[in-house]
């Protein structure tokens, strides 16, 4: 096929927007897109006319069409599928179909216009691709932002590093009675030195003795009189991972002592208690299967990080519990001695007497598993859609867990629909919801386990072909570990005495479809 063009226009002929793909003049390709209205049939359910030189292939879009202009010598059947890809992306990048929203969003649509043709031709592109190339997820990017937020979190603990030689030079000035260089007494209009002002998180207020004997009364004095926090000690520790925390978009809720983490994928509260070592184990699935069965891609990668809140907790180590048997790649933090690993499956630094880092998330071990194995598929899905007599498709879709120690909760398999599609849901095992804007209809069951390892979906769809339904797209969140490696225990250096800490394990999809 020849694609001249592509256009979003109004059923009075307004051209929206347009994406001319071919040498073409503006008078020329604007004498086209106005003709079409005219040569539009009344009472007709064509869906493309011809004049002498070129052939329209349109759709309607609610109060619009989604309209192409080809060459005559074009396979009409190329056209269609090329249509109802078009029509597809827009809803991906528009609310609703009406003028405003096609004009807001012109931009993004143009982009994803040209990665379905290319000098004319269409490409060998899907939905998921086209939204991919479009958003333009740079590895690059990635690296830059990783490195750009280590330097912020190395400049906050030189920061935090220099406020206490301030306020150590402070207390030692105080006790000669020689006012500090660097400011009044008491520091930055502060009269009294020992008076922390400062927010508190939680049960760190608890061990803080200087915050828990304070008055009521010099609180509301320092805040009344305009005098400033003072520098260095415990409650500015805190402040100051307070401001960690949120600089790296968490949400710090004071009530309860604990934050809840924004990013990633739903990522479970986080308790900030000074006399807990907190561990965070997180796994992400990357699958691909084709429709037919057989997978194109698997990937594991999984990721624990160690965060001490505490100084005195710096010295220990971390006891793993590794019963994996499929020949996982592990991999340990350089600082990590890797002989202590290999023998007693133990997480410890190369040097023994040298701390952990306080107040700063470090990953300590890290394992990634590729494969081209179905079986290791966690959740297998088939969908099955077969053409009727009458123009529309019965679609049977079923999953299988085929790993039933793993738990899987909010399970929700997206399945797209053609344009303007009503599905008719027959049997459902869980609950669903059509999303008519997106043309979507999202399978949803709130845990998949071994008590219900399979599961079906029946429904039918009128004017639509098997391709419509693909690729489907299923998300998840589990708390168990897909690695089987675990923490068992952590315990100090010195005596091995075991230390309180927090465990929190997730599982999650980066992507995961059936293409």
């Amino acid at each position: 096929m020849v694609l001249i063009a592509a256009a979003v226009c109004t059923k009075a002929g307004k051209t929206i927007i347009s994406r001319q793909f071919v040498e073409m003049t503006k008078a020329r390709i604007e004498g086209l897109l106005g003709a079409f209205p005219k040569l539009i049939p009344a009472g007709t359910q064509h869906t493309f006319v011809e004049t002498d030189s070129v052939r329209y292939v349109y759709q309607p879009l609610e109060k619009l069409y989604m309209l192409l202009i080809t060459t005559k010598a074009s396979n009409i059947l190329e056209d269609l599928e090329t249509l109802r890809l078009f029509a597809r992306v827009i809803p991906e990048y528009c609310c609703s179909l009406d003028e405003n929203q096609i004009a807001d969003n012109a931009f993004n649509l143009i982009f994803a216009f040209d990665e379905i043709v290319a000098l004319g031709y269409r490409e060998s592109v899907n939905l998921t691709q086209i939204r991919t190339f479009v958003e333009m997820d740079s590895h690059d990017e990635k690296v830059y932002q990783a490195i750009r937020q280590t330097q912020e979190r190395e400049a906050k603990n030189k920061m935090r590093e220099k406020a206490k030689e301030l306020h150590r030079q402070k207390m030692e000035a105080a006790k000669k009675g020689v006012k500090p260089a660097f400011g009044g007494s008491g520091g930055f209009g502060n009269s009294n030195p020992y008076t922390p002002v400062a927010p508190v998180v939680g049960d760190v207020a608890n061990s803080n003795s200087e915050v828990k004997h304070q008055s009521t009364s010099s609180v509301k004095k320092s805040v009344a009189t305009g005098r400033g926090m003072k520098l260095g000690g415990k409650s500015r520790d805190v402040e100051s991972f307070v401001d960690q925390l949120k600089s790296e978009g968490e949400n710090v809720t004071n009530a309860n002592a604990q934050h809840k983490v924004s990013t990633g994928h739903k990522k479970a509260a986080v308790k900030v208690n000074e006399d807990e070592v907190y561990l965070r184990q997180e796994e992400k699935l990357v699958v691909q299967m084709g429709r037919d069965g057989g997978i194109q891609q698997f990937e594991l990668s999984g990721l624990i990080t160690l965060h001490i809140s505490n100084e005195k907790w710096c010295r220990i180590r971390v006891q793993l519990d590794n019963q994996d048997t499929r020949g996982i790649q592990l991999q340990t933090h350089p600082n990590v001695d890797k002989e202590l690993f290999r023998l007693r499956s133990q997480i410890g630094l190369k040097q023994p007497a040298k701390p952990f880092p306080l107040d700063t998330d470090v990953g300590v071990l890290k394992w990634r598993l590729q494969s081209s194995d179905e079986s290791l598929v966690p959740l297998l899905i088939n969908c099955w859609p077969s053409e009727s007599g009458d123009g529309s498709c019965d679609v049977n879709i079923e999953y299988e867990l085929t790993h039933s120690d793993l738990e899987l909760a909010d399970v929700n398999i997206l399945i797209p629909l053609p344009m303007g599609c009503t599905p008719v849901v027959s049997e459902c095992d869980g609950n669903y919801n059509h999303e008519p804007r997106r043309n979507h209809l999202v399978w949803s069951l709130p845990i998949v386990d071994s008590s219900n390892k399979t599961g079906s979906l029946e429904f039918s769809a009128p004017k639509a072909i098997p391709n419509d339904f693909f690729p489907l797209t299923v998300s998840f969140t589990s708390k168990s570990s897909y690695a089987n490696i675990k923490v068992a225990d952590v315990m100090l250096v010195d005596d091995e005495s075991p230390v309180k800490h927090t465990v929190e394990s997730v599982l999650f999809p980066d992507k995961y479809e059936i293409v």
